[in-house]
């Protein structure tokens, strides 16, 4: 199924469920199920914390009565739990083949991709190594963080080092990107392989080094409700929200690429 057809799947999943689409002036999400209080629960990657953690406010803001809670960890991991019947609503993953494994397993029935995502070098703020291009990541000494590489940032990195042609040898290997920051932040490291957004989202406490595009990676972020979910009309909702215009917004204001 193509993008187009996805979103159009889950838009009129959304208002055949909740009887119909609307704005409102809390952000554009869609309304509400109604009927009572609803609770969703979304499992998504670490990368999303910021911009997902903001979505989940608006959109509670704009259906009294809704609560969004979030679960935010390694695709990978995420993507094990749910098949593994982890109770989980909507799964919002960094990597299209965790969630088309999702799909597989019957965890997650269909998917949109709503965001795009590349590679930037954080180092912390004084730049102890002296890195200044992706290429000083090889050099002798400079201590470098990257993500596991079963977690999709940590395939990107490797990905990343085979176009450029170059030989590093990571001192650490985290869980999931948010990991990898920290490092970088706490000065553990010279240098750690993270996504633009999370250089943008962390502001003075780190330093980035922008990635030649003929080197970097691009990852896609696919969204969609999971099969047992007790709470599909609400699910749905806020996957349609997230697709919107205003969720679209928010994304690109955390730094995401379109879709």
């Amino acid at each position: 199924m193509t993008r187009v057809r996805l979103r159009t799947a889950a838009v009129s999943l959304t208002c055949m469920a909740l009887a119909a689409c609307s704005s409102t002036s809390s952000g554009g999400a869609s309304g509400g199920p109604g009927g009572g209080p609803h609770a969703i629960t979304v499992y998504a990657a670490s990368s999303l914390k910021d911009v997902f953690t903001l979505l989940g406010k608006n959109f509670s803001a704009a259906n009294p009565g809704t609560t969004v809670t979030f679960s935010f960890g390694a695709s990978s991991t995420l993507g094990q739990q749910l098949t593994q019947g982890a109770p989980a609503d909507v799964f919002a993953s960094a990597s299209n083949s965790t969630m088309q494994a999702a799909v597989t397993a019957g965890a997650v029935s269909s998917f949109s991709v709503f965001a795009t995502n590349v590679l930037e070098v954080a180092t912390p703020p004084d730049n102890p190594g002296h890195v200044q291009a992706l290429s000083d990541l090889a050099r002798a000494g400079v201590t470098v963080a990257v993500c596991q590489p079963a977690v999709p940032c940590g395939a990107a990195a490797t990905q990343l080092f085979a176009k450029a042609g170059l030989m590093v040898h990571p001192v650490s290997q985290e869980a999931d990107v948010k990991a990898v920051l920290t490092k970088v932040t706490l000065g553990e490291v010279d240098a750690g392989v993270v996504y633009v957004t999370d250089v943008l989202a962390a502001g003075a406490k780190v330093h980035g080094v922008p990635v030649p595009a003929s080197s970097n990676v691009s990852t896609s972020y696919p969204i969609g409700v999971v099969t047992g979910s007790k709470e599909q009309a609400t699910a749905a909702a806020f996957v349609a929200y997230v697709l919107s215009p205003a969720g679209s917004a928010a994304l690109a204001a955390a730094g995401f690429g379109p879709a």
